[in-house]
Formats: structure tokens, sequence, C-alpha cells
């Protein structure tokens, strides 16, 4: 093989190896659908596809939709798919939480129609807010979701990453559980991810 193919196998190796959607296959809507079903899990979503920029304008204020960065049509789109879902597998949360940015509370408006408020999913990207703080009250919550119910939360790419250790595309959600409820600090287990597709 001569140098320059075998660099680029090398980079085609490399790509393939670092894609989340080809390094973590999502499951079946089927399988997917099994595992809200049996519960004790979440359903962490990071918000639907924006407009184009990386967090949000200087000076935004979230009681203000119109200075923060949001859902482009795209992300509509996206998260009336996801509604439509769930309404073909008949599956409803016990519980939607949502960040108080305006893009998450968008995307639960559009894909669950109601909502609350949960702070520990409030976006840390760029601002004072304590993750170490917002990621231990999130895995607090998880410990409390019971047997047949899962909850959905609404979030930023920034919470899940500190929670799973991975990074969802925006619109795509990934089910988590804890592995155990009984010790401090237990892994979050991570048990599919998709973008409802």
């Amino acid at each position: 093989m001569n140098p320059l193919t075998r660099r680029r196998t090398l980079q085609t190796l490399l790509a393939v190896s670092a894609s989340p959607a080809l390094g973590s296959q999502a499951q079946s809507p089927p399988d997917l659908a099994a595992l809200l079903r049996d519960g004790s899990c979440v359903l962490m979503l990071r918000h639907a596809q924006t407009e184009p920029g990386i967090g949000d304008p200087p000076n935004f204020q979230l009681s203000q939709c119109s200075t923060q960065r949001n859902l482009s049509h795209e992300g509509r789109t996206q998260s009336t798919r996801i509604r439509q879902w769930f309404a073909t597998h008949q599956l409803t949360a016990s519980s939607v939480q949502s960040s108080a940015w305006c893009r998450c509370r968008d995307t639960a408006t559009l894909a669950f129609g109601s909502y609350d408020l949960l702070p520990a999913l409030n976006s840390t990207f760029d601002s004072s807010n304590n993750q170490t703080a917002q990621t231990e009250a999130l895995r607090e919550r998880l410990k409390t979701v019971r047997a047949g119910q899962f909850e959905v939360w609404v979030t930023h790419q920034v919470n899940i990453s500190a929670l799973t250790g991975e990074g969802p595309a925006m619109g795509e959600a990934f089910v988590v559980r804890l592995t155990s409820i009984r010790s401090a600090g237990s892994p979050v287990r991570v048990l599919a991810r998709t973008d409802f597709i």
C-alpha cells in the first residue's frame, strides 16, 4: 500500500471511530419503547436544532427569547417528529422537565405539550453555574424514578456530557439509568441513544 493510500485509509478509520452515530448505534424504536416502558430511567434530550451559533449572544436574558439562540425551522420539525414518535408508541412520560432556556422550553412544548422547569437542567456553558452541583442534583433525581415510569429531561449538551461522558447532537436523546441507586456517585449507564428517525 503506497503512503497516500495508507494515509487515506487511516483518515477514514479515524473518522468512523470518532463518529457518535457509528460508534454508538441508536436502538430501533421498539427497543427504545420497551426500555421506556420498563422504566426506572430518564430520556435526556438535547434541545432540537437551533439557528447557527455557539452559546448565546452577549447579555442575553432568560426572560426574553429574542435575545437567545433559538430553534430553527429544522429544530421545530425535529420536535414535532419526537411528538409523533411518542404518540405512535403510546408512551407518556411521568414527568417532563426542562431547562429555562427558550430553545429547551420550545423543544419541550412542541414535543410533549407541557413541562416543568428544573434548574439543574440549565446550561452551564459560559456561565458561573456550578456544573458539579447540577450533575449531582440530576443523579439524585434519577434515583427516584420508579419501575414502570420514565421522565424526560430537555437540556443542553454540557449537562448530558457531564452526566454520561458522551456528546449528543441537537435533537438526540439518551436513555439513562443509574447502575446502582445505593452507592454514592454511582455511574450513569447509557442504555440507548436515538434521534427518533
